[in-house]
Order: structure tokens, then sequence, then C-alpha cells
């Protein structure tokens, strides 16, 4: 199987060299900028084993050379509608795309531009950035993604993916119920992504400030929103959630607040905002979240500012 992994940045870099690393027929599509970049090679720094692949194959939208079976989007969500229109040349009639963004506006989005029949739901759970060299750093063990069919159950180009996958060096699962799987992680980032930008601080000095309390009532707030949309948290990934947030000496942060910090830009309405739009459509009280909302649109507001003054 052809696969299209759009962008070389952290997410995409790291799964598209580990199925390169196990023989896989792999092609990142790149911005020029980032071409350049990787004439040097790409580079991955992994506690599960570190790659270079001197010449990756790549490939920029305006070369692209007829259908792939499987497009692994993994960009930011700000950046999708640059994205679709960069890969559609990509997409034929049998193409899965296998989308790892956050929330869950994108598939409407995928949806009505591809059709739903050629997109899974998908998601990962890995810890990693790029460095100055633009080499990936993978943070920690956690490497894992998870995917499978909108409508749930395991279909048989679902166990293709699946043996796609399988030999790699991170650990890759078909699900049969994945949307309940994202809504679920939806909830678990947008409350912690909420509560250390908010906060500016780490799950530990929230918890030692006695903020736990305030951690398990955006939860709430979160997992009501889910619920009104037919995807009820479980009680394990619940119980999980609570526990994570309340855990003293915790050491967590949101990837949104390293990206804060360093003056970056931030997917606030694809967390947060939509999260909230979503509650408030359905007539939810969500007192926490909207906070959350209006500080991290203030943010944006005076990142703006600030980049606009520059010019």
């Amino acid at each position: 199987m052809r696969v299209l992994v759009i962008g070389a940045g952290a997410l995409g870099g790291y799964f598209g060299a580990r199925l390169i690393e196990a023989g896989r027929d792999v092609t990142f599509l790149v911005r020029p900028r980032r071409a350049e970049q990787l004439q040097h090679g790409l580079v991955v720094k992994s506690p599960a084993g570190d790659i270079t692949l001197a010449k990756p194959p790549l490939v920029i939208a305006d070369r692209l050379d007829g259908p792939y079976d499987v497009v692994l989007l993994s960009c930011k969500a700000y950046d999708l509608t640059d994205a679709m229109a960069g890969f559609a040349p990509a997409v034929g009639p049998s193409t899965i795309i296998l989308p790892l963004l956050n929330g869950m506006a994108h598939l409407d989005a995928l949806n009505a531009r591809f059709g739903a029949a050629r997109v899974f739901g998908g998601q990962c759970v890995i810890s990693a950035t790029l460095n100055d060299q633009g080499h990936i750093l993978h943070l920690n063990e956690m490497h894992s993604l998870t995917f499978g069919e909108q409508g749930g159950g395991l279909s048989e180009r679902a166990r293709a993916v699946a043996a796609l996958l399988s030999g790699a060096k991170f650990n890759a699962a078909a699900s049969e119920a994945i949307l309940q799987d994202m809504w679920e992680k939806w909830m678990f980032i947008a409350t912690g992504a909420g509560m250390t930008c908010l906060m500016r601080a780490t799950i530990g000095d929230i918890v030692a400030a006695r903020g736990a309390e305030l951690a398990v009532t955006l939860l709430e707030e979160c997992a009501r929103v889910a619920a009104a949309h037919g995807f009820a948290p479980r009680p394990a990934a619940l119980e999980r959630s609570r526990a994570m947030f309340t855990a003293a000496g915790s050491p967590i942060t949101a990837s949104m607040l390293r990206d804060i910090e360093r003056g970056a830009r931030i997917e606030a309405d694809q967390i947060i905002g939509d999260l909230l739009r979503r509650g408030v459509a359905r007539g939810i009280a969500l007192s926490l979240l909207r906070v959350v909302d209006v500080h991290l649109k203030a943010y944006e507001a005076r990142r703006r500012r600030e980049q606009e003054g520059s010019l």
C-alpha cells in the first residue's frame, strides 16, 4: 500500500519514519521550506531507537503522482484547509484518509470535501517536538495510533490498515468505536489544555494550589458535552482522567501551554471553542469552559497585535 504522510513535523515525521524503517512505501508531502531542510536528512531521536533517513522520500503538492492508498494526516487543525487542498490530487476512489487531528471538527470538513466513506476516525498518543535543527524529538515512551471506521465495527479495510501499520516500532490498533475514543480524548485534552493554560502551571502545581476541584469541574463540563452528543465517557476513561488531573506532584502540562510560552499559534478554537459551541447548542451551562475560551482568545488577540506591530 502506498502511504502519503501529510507533513514531516513531529507527528507525521515520527510515524512516517517508523513506517519507512519497517519497510513500508511512504512518501512525505511537505512544503518547500521543509523539503529544503530535509535535504540534510530526517532525524528522529527516540527512546524506542533513533532513526536517520539520509534521503527521505519527499514530494511537494504540485508534483503528486496519482492516488495513494492511505493518506496519514497529522497537520495542526488550523492548517487543515490548506492541507486538504494540497493532498486532494492524491485521493482516489479507494483512498483511506486517516486523520490524527485533535477535536472533531476536522471530520466534518474532511467528510464534506472527500466523502465520509473515504475518511477514518483516528487519534494518536505521543509527546514529540521539533528542535532548532528540525530533528524530531520523541520525549517519552508513548507512541500509539488508533483508527477505525466512523460508523464503528471492524471492516476489512480497517484490518488492511492494521496490517500496514503493524510491525513498526509504535503501537497501532484498529478500534471498533473510534468516535467514542476520539470524544474521550477530546474531553481529556480540553481539560488538560484548559487547566494548564489558564493557570500557566503543571497539574502538580495546580493541585498544590488546591485547584484539583477546578480541574474536576472542567472535566465534568467537557464530559457533559460529550454525553449530549451521544458519546458519554466510559467510566474507566472518566476515572483515569480524574486521577491524572488530581495527581499531586504531576509534571504534566499541555502542549498548548508550551506553544503559548514560546509565543506560537495554538489550536484554541478547535480544542476549546468548538467544544464550547457544541455544548451551548445543547443548552449546557459551561461556565469554566467559557472562561478558558476567553482566556485563550485573549492570548490570540494579543499575539496578532504584537505580530502586526512588528511588521
